[in-house]
């Protein structure tokens, strides 16, 4: 099974090793009955029967989720191995004539793992489709949620962010406390969940705090340009931002009123 869609040219490989297994167990069975010679078809699991599996020998079957065909599967490969309530909202079709050889399931399954090297080869093919589907899902994801996030483990007295550097990550706090300082002073407070370092990313300009780490910390660093995207496309993060920012604002004009007051 397959997702539809160019694939690269390792994947083209594996696929082609895969699709040459199935036969290869196969070869030493008997069909349970002779080919089924199917045309067209809108919903071909209620034609077959679910005690059987079926070599595919001629054809391409579509899998839809919904109205929206985004699995395939074509001439060597295995059907019927994707039961149960987990697929209860696939539906298999057709749009030309199909040829398949019936095998029981359960001999068929016997079979597999009466010999350690089908065992191993059964193993494989079931894998390998794993890793064509995940892939395929990491090539249609969009490029801002992708897994390129980093983590950091810091120690207390560490510096996270420095005045006048260049911004090119937004960071997060997820375990620990960390500290913004403005020409040596303190300024605030960054606290778990927090999310800092995003006013120079927006703007362009230099880091205007050093931010350091006040205990052993973890810290997510997320790129900008993948920061900026996220923002336009997720609310929530743009939400928390924001509370962010109302929060260290409150915390500026603490201090100001405070130097206000001691001058006075």
């Amino acid at each position: 099974m397959y997702l539809l869609g160019e694939q690269s040219a390792h994947v083209d490989a594996l696929i082609n090793r895969l699709q040459s297994l199935p036969a290869l167990w196969l070869r030493d069975m008997a069909p349970c009955g002779p080919s089924l010679e199917l045309e067209a078809t809108e919903d071909l699991l209620t034609q077959l029967p679910a005690d059987q599996l079926f070599l595919l020998n001629e054809g391409v079957i579509n899998g839809c989720i919904g109205a929206r065909p985004l699995f395939y599967w074509q001439e060597g490969d295995l059907i019927g191995l994707q039961q149960g309530h987990d697929w209860a909202d696939c539906r298999l079709r057709s749009d030309g004539a199909l040829r398949l050889t019936p095998y029981q399931r359960r001999e068929v399954f016997q079979h597999m793992f009466a010999e350690s090297g089908r065992a191993e080869q059964f193993l494989e093919y079931l894998l390998g489709q794993m890793a064509i589907l995940a892939h395929a899902v990491a090539e249609l994801k969009p490029r801002e949620f992708r897994s390129t996030n980093g983590f950091k483990r810091v120690e207390a007295g560490e510096t996270l962010i420095r005045q006048g550097d260049a911004a090119d990550h937004v960071f997060v706090i997820i375990e620990g406390h960390a500290e913004a300082f403005v020409d040596g002073q303190k300024v605030g407070d960054v606290a778990k969940d927090e999310i800092f370092g995003a006013m120079a990313v927006f703007t362009g300009e230099p880091r205007n705090a050093t931010v350091i780490a006040q205990e052993p910390s973890t810290v997510m660093l997320i790129p900008g340009d993948q920061f900026l995207s996220m923002t336009r496309t997720n609310p929530k993060i743009a939400h928390s931002l924001i509370e962010s920012m109302a929060r260290r604002i409150g915390q500026l004009n603490k201090q100001v009123t405070q130097l206000s007051a001691n001058k006075s």
